[in-house]
């Protein structure tokens, strides 16, 4: 008799804790949080992995590897652009530059996450800067700090870095001269379902050319 009770009892705490974690995750909502899912994360971790070996690989200098202990045999030589030495460097902290991205609420696909001020933010400084008093409901000094979507970013990036070292790697030695770590990482691995790899076609809009006023014949110039 105590089993069933029992049982009923377990059942009825397993619901509260799931209807406390739904109510969370309601509250976070109706703030407006929408975390990166897993293309997001992936297609801006391979982003900035590459934008850092573009830094690294313009040097042309050759190391030195390998040890030795009587230090008779010579060590190997190899060029600093294709060593293992320029891949660790280019890993260290490259997911600290995640922090140097902008949630932008005014798009709703995958380019809401891109360096830059947001459009919201550039006229809400707009009207600060015309003395016009606006209350966020957090101090002026957090305006420009990265949002809770960039830093939870931040530890996706870290974990799949982790996961997918060995993938990393493998691109770095053997296929960077084929295909781009977008589609090695993001979509031969990490999304395994196509409409999961939607947002790796998703690109900023070009920005707008300001228009030239051409001169009419006749116009006076100003001298």
């Amino acid at each position: 008799m105590f089993a069933p009770l029992l049982l009923i009892a377990l059942l009825v705490n397993f619901g509260s804790v799931l209807g406390t974690e739904d109510a969370h995750l309601s509250a976070e909502e109706a703030q407006g949080v929408r975390y990166a899912n897993r293309c997001e994360a992936c297609k801006i971790l391979a982003t900035e992995l590459e934008a850092r070996l573009g830094e690294t690989g313009k040097s042309h200098d050759v190391i030195e590897i390998g040890y030795s202990v009587d230090d008779v045999r010579p060590k190997k030589r190899t060029e600093y652009r294709r060593s293992e030495l320029r891949l660790l460097e280019s890993l260290e902290n490259v997911c600290d530059r995640v922090l140097e991205y902008n949630l932008h609420k005014e798009r709703t696909d995958s380019t809401r996450f891109a360096k830059g001020m947001s459009q919201t933010f550039q006229t809400l400084h707009g009207l600060v800067d015309k003395g016009v008093k606006v209350d966020l409901g957090i101090p002026y000094e957090l305006w420009d700090k990265p949002p809770v979507e960039v830093t939870q970013m931040k530890t996706q990036c870290e974990n799949m870095l982790e996961q997918y070292e060995d993938t990393i790697s493998d691109w770095y030695f053997k296929l960077q001269q084929d295909k781009t770590l977008k589609q090695h990482l993001c979509a031969d691995h990490v999304l395994k379902r196509k409409e999961e790899r939607q947002c790796l076609q998703e690109q900023l809009p070009s920005p707008k050319k300001p228009a030239i006023n051409k001169k009419k014949k006749g116009d006076n110039e100003e001298l």
